[in-house]
């Protein structure tokens, strides 16, 4: 259980437990070999048997629908106990006003990333293809859900319609809403409030037991998605579109080695032993191409690396749909491949407004089944001069650069974490540096 100073209001560890005699454990039980050899695995299924590989896609449908089943309790029981403990509520307020501007600042610059890196490379250039002879039906499903999705009706969805369907919905910026009040609720409410959430940690615990539980699933998800995509949409669909995914995953790359990497010297900690300490969760998110398979592991690993309960409650959860790092690299590089493949010339102005429309879609279409994909065509509907029928000529590889915007969202929302905690000088510097290090083992509820 974490228990809560009434001086510092904020969470502190409980004595560790005695030490227990243990004989190393073999390489073969760790879970990031265990997906890595899965994610093997399908790949090779998936190219030799892509008839069988197409057939395995409910493993990893399934191992997935199992994480979504418990990220609306995790969340909840995270930000309420987490709030609850406390005792300055107007902390509360001034880490979400930190954590949105840390949100807004890199998603801007990795949308002009993206910008800088198209307008370099010109990964679209010289394909002349004639925007009439596109198939315009393969992505309309996607316009029409870009065109439901409007600023006004993001901001209404937020609010449930009752409040346990804020926990029984699957919207994760519902069940946050809902958490922050009944958070707040507990705080307010004295000694009864106390006795509350301390039977709310109690469950919190149990909760996270069921995760280490479902995550003995994950080589089986990461295997059947993996043979899935390969399957389907074989290697060799790569090779049309290999400038474009390799300009991508390279830009990913550098923004996450040397945008965040100088942000984590600047926090004190090395971003690729970040990555190193995260490997096993990143592991899973490239198998099942979804940040949100490692959701719970992630709340769990960054509270083990020194950040309080309280800000990696409002942090992580909020990142998931306003710090896309990924999603907006694609965006402004996709929509630019797309203009010059049809030999659409952009001006510097109307590259401009291309990126502040990016800006504003990427917020619209948070929380949204396949929000990169669905950004880009808000943002192409509302900016006529490139083609929304463009979409269909990466469609083919959207799947494989999907992985990409995962691991680049996923990494970017861990980095967010360190730097609140450390703005709200709450960050435990011993303890990261012992996490990162690998000198201590995952607490005990993993």
């Amino acid at each position: 259980m974490v228990h809560f100073t009434a001086d510092e209001g904020h969470a502190v560890p409980p004595p560790a437990p005695p030490a227990t005699p243990a004989g190393p454990r073999h390489w073969y039980t760790h879970l990031y070999v265990q997906v890595l050899a899965a994610i093997l695995a399908g790949v090779l299924i998936g190219h030799f048997a892509p008839t069988t590989g197409e057939a395995l896609k409910p493993l990893g449908d399934g191992f997935i629908k199992l994480v979504k089943m418990i990220i609306a309790p995790v969340i909840f029981l995270t930000i309420v106990t987490g709030i609850a403990g406390m005792r300055d509520l107007g902390a509360v307020g001034r880490v979400a006003a930190k954590a949105f501007g840390y949100f807004l600042f890199f998603s801007a610059l990795a949308l002009v990333l993206g910008m800088i890196v198209a307008n370099v490379v010109r990964p679209g250039a010289g394909l002349n293809i004639d925007p009439a002879s596109l198939d315009a039906g393969k992505v309309a499903d996607y316009a029409a859900k870009a065109h439901e999705t409007t600023l006004v009706g993001f901001l209404l969805g937020v609010i449930p319609d009752t409040f346990l369907s804020a926990i029984t919905g699957g919207n994760i910026l519902q069940t946050l809403f809902v958490a922050i009040l009944f958070g707040i609720g507990l705080a307010l409410t004295g000694a009864r409030g106390e006795r509350v959430t301390a039977a709310l940690e109690d469950i919190a615990m149990a909760m996270f037991k069921v995760v280490g539980i479902l995550m003995k699933a994950a080589p089986v998800g990461a295997f059947g998605a993996m043979a899935f995509t390969v399957g389907k949409y074989g290697l060799s669909t790569l090779a049309n579109l290999a400038l474009l995914v390799g300009t991508f995953y390279l830009t990913s790359a550098l923004f996450v080695l040397v945008v965040l990497g100088a942000v984590g010297l600047w926090a004190r900690f090395s971003i690729l032993r970040l990555i190193v300490y995260l490997k096993a969760e990143l592991l899973l998110v490239l198998g099942t191409s979804s940040s949100e398979s490692a959701l719970p592991l992630l709340i769990e690993k960054m509270e083990h690396a020194g950040c309080p309960r309280s800000i990696v409650g409002l942090v992580v959860p909020t990142g998931y749909s306003f710090n896309l790092d990924g999603t907006n690299i694609y965006m402004t590089l996709a929509a630019l491949f797309i203009a010059q493949a049809t030999g659409v010339e952009l001006s510097l102005g109307q590259q401009l407004l291309l990126l502040g429309v990016a800006m504003l879609s990427s917020k619209g279409a948070a929380g949204v089944t396949g929000a990169g994909f669905i950004t880009l065509a808000a943002t192409l509907s509302i900016v006529p001069s490139v083609p929304v029928a463009g979409m269909a000529l990466i469609l083919g590889v959207d799947r494989f650069m999907s992985e990409c915007r995962s691991l680049t969202n996923f990494i970017g929302n861990a980095v967010a974490t360190i730097v609140v905690s450390r703005w709200e000088g709450k960050l435990d510097h011993d303890a990261l540096d012992a996490a990162l290090h690998g000198r201590t083992v995952p607490a005990a509820r993993a």
